[in-house]
């Protein structure tokens, strides 16, 4: 007869983590137990400092989006929701000014998913909460595993809608572009292995993370001098856009195209272009979103390579 193991969960979660500051936000912090939090959430979280000050008080984790910076913080409770802590959410949200505000707990009570709830439907859309349980289970006498249950999180289409209003044309046509790039590319199963969603904006560049903090990889559209771009941009470090230049012959050879490097007084970008109007192609999308796919997957390969 097949016997089969019971799935148990750890209910008290300080049998093992006994203090939230010292051992769950020290173990929240780790590049691992990160990870699984960005996966949670959709968002590539690069940890800044533990235990952040905030004039007087401090900030569990404070942290950053990677390759766009925008700030995240993020406020631990080993136990249910609390009056105290929704206050600290917005207080450190406000001394930090984040961009993203991340709250983790045993239990979210109704009144304050409610709460949540209400301050995503009120903010714009370029701030967002998250209210998350953490739970702990384990299969027979295995080590415990953790989990993240996103509770509450940003209603990214009611916010998009609200702020399309008031968005002018070219704006409206380039949020439109990536929102239909993002469900064309990530249906692509070699993409979405090599690349983290994010959410499209409206703007003329969709940046994609390449697991580091150097540098990242980020597509353009130009609908005035009707082309497309992919470039790496390196994030202030003259030294290693030195090193790329340096390799200039064999990168192109790698890639097979001719590539453009543009150094600023402190970012570095490595890009190639190629002609496309969005505005009066739409039926050419597609074609337009193989190029980035394939552009974008080289290039990840060509930094992987020669960043050695």
């Amino acid at each position: 007869m097949l016997q089969l193991a019971k799935l148990a969960q750890i209910t008290d979660l300080r049998e093992i983590w006994k203090h939230e500051a010292r051992d769950f936000s020290k173990w929240l912090s780790e590049e691992e137990n990160l990870k699984g939090l960005s996966d949670a959430v959709g968002i590539d979280i690069v940890l800044g400092e533990i235990e952040s000050a905030v004039g007087n008080f401090s900030v569990d984790l404070f942290a950053v989006e990677e390759g766009t910076g925008r700030k995240i913080v993020i406020e631990n409770q080993l136990t249910d929701t609390d009056h105290d802590h929704l206050g600290k959410i917005i207080t450190y949200a406000a001394g930090k000014s984040a961009d993203v505000v991340i709250w983790i707990v045993k239990k979210a009570r109704d009144e304050h998913r409610q709460a949540v709830e209400w301050l995503n439907q009120r903010t714009d859309e370029d701030v967002g909460f998250f209210l998350i349980e953490i739970e702990l289970w384990k299969i027979g006498d295995s080590l415990p595993a953790p989990r993240f249950s996103v509770v509450e999180k940003p209603n990214d289409w009611a916010k998009t809608m609200k702020a399309v209003e008031g968005l002018s044309d070219t704006k409206k046509l380039q949020l439109e572009f990536w929102q239909s790039f993002v469900g064309y590319a990530f249906n692509k199963a070699e993409f979405s292995a090599k690349f983290s969603r994010r959410k499209p904006q409206a703007q003329h560049w969709y940046d994609l993370s390449i697991g580091s903090s150097k540098y990242y990889i980020s597509m353009t559209v130009n609908t005035q001098k009707k082309r497309l771009g992919v470039e790496i941009y390196v994030s202030d470090d003259k030294e290693l856009f030195a090193k790329f230049v340096s390799q200039k012959e064999e990168i192109e050879r790698f890639l097979g195209m001719h590539l453009e490097y543009r150094e600023g007084s402190k970012a570095g970008r490595i890009l190639t272009l190629v002609d496309g109007d969005i505005k009066k192609n739409i039926s050419a999308w597609d074609s337009l979103f193989d190029w980035l796919i394939e552009t974008t997957l080289k290039f990840r390969e060509m930094v992987k390579k020669f960043d050695v």
